[in-house]
């Protein structure tokens, strides 16, 4: 009884077409497709985000993938703890199962496969190794380390989102016991951290309390620290906003820059994320505050972790 994979984010906005062109400049795949904005990475089959027409900017589904006897028994759980099925909306009619979760936030599980969604081997090609030489260990001889200043940039994949609500132990529950997530780690009742049974990045999907539901953040990752930079300081000459970056944070280790979008909602860059393997005996960590966002970097913007979706 198990999601599989992160499949993409839908998001509500004011204007479609400046949607697309924020994720084009960020290096994704961009399209119309009927009557929504639909986002991906270079070569991989597979929506990321979907952009549906809105009054303003918010959180719309979040899609998740399994396999057939995953979504039976995902099914069996949702109807034994009453949770209403719903038809499939209108701006976004995928097949599969779709409810609210706790926050009233559309949830759609459908059949998809799974890798190559949630790190480990790359469906797509393995990017050039990332040679690194350290004090007394040397992986990269008689080569020059930085790249051309015009290397091809592109993200390779969703990694994970982090979600905003007021209640997060109770959204825990609702991912954790009717979709099959684990706890990888968490910030008392301010931050919790999920990752797939069947193996994922750190964190799939995380959670950080606010006065109303929302997304935080959307991740993508890229081929290593200096794709990073460079497709954050692109997006700068392109006009957008630099927020926070660049830096690493302390759980699930990432590197990290955050770039705002044009409704103030954010877009993450990460590379280097901790991995657990279906098989490993994970012990989750209750962080202290001081941990939960940052190991070193830029100092914290004021408005890092508000919530524009609720912002008056």
């Amino acid at each position: 009884m198990s999601v599989t994979s992160l499949q993409h984010v839908g998001l509500e906005v004011p204007d479609i077409p400046k949607g697309l062109s924020f994720y084009a400049d960020a290096g994704l795949e961009t399209a119309a497709r009927d009557g929504m904005g639909v986002v991906r990475c270079q070569g991989r089959a597979q929506d990321q985000i979907r952009l549906v027409e809105g009054s303003r900017k918010k959180l719309h589904h979040v899609c998740f993938g399994t396999d057939a006897e995953g979504l039976s028994r995902i099914r069996a759980a949702l109807e034994k703890d009453r949770v209403q099925l719903l038809d499939a909306p209108n701006e976004s009619p995928d097949e599969g199962i779709w409810v609210r979760d706790p926050d009233g936030i559309f949830v759609n599980i459908k059949i998809a496969e799974a890798a190559p969604s949630e790190g480990g081997p790359h469906a797509l090609g393995q990017p050039a190794a990332w040679e690194t030489n350290t004090p007394g260990h040397f992986d990269r001889l008689a080569k020059r380390a930085a790249p051309p200043r015009d290397i091809e940039i592109h993200p390779r994949r969703l990694g994970h989102i982090l979600q905003f609500t007021p209640d997060v132990d109770r959204k825990i529950d609702f991912y954790t016991r009717l979709l099959g997530m684990r706890v990888a780690d968490r910030v008392g009742d301010l931050i919790g951290f999920m990752y797939l049974e069947g193996g994922s990045d750190h964190h799939v999907v995380a959670l950080a309390k606010s006065d109303g539901p929302g997304l935080h953040h959307a991740s993508f990752e890229m081929a290593n620290a200096d794709q990073i930079s460079l497709n954050a300081a692109r997006m700068v000459d392109k006009g957008h906003q630099s927020h926070w970056g660049f830096g690493r944070h302390v759980i699930g280790s990432n590197f990290f820059h955050y770039m705002r979008d044009p409704w103030n909602g954010l877009i993450e860059f990460f590379s280097d994320i901790d991995y657990i393997p279906a098989d490993c005996d994970w012990e989750p960590q209750n962080w202290p505050e001081q941990d939960s966002l940052y190991l070193w970097g830029p100092e914290l913007p004021d408005d890092f972790i508000t919530n524009y979706e609720t912002a008056s």
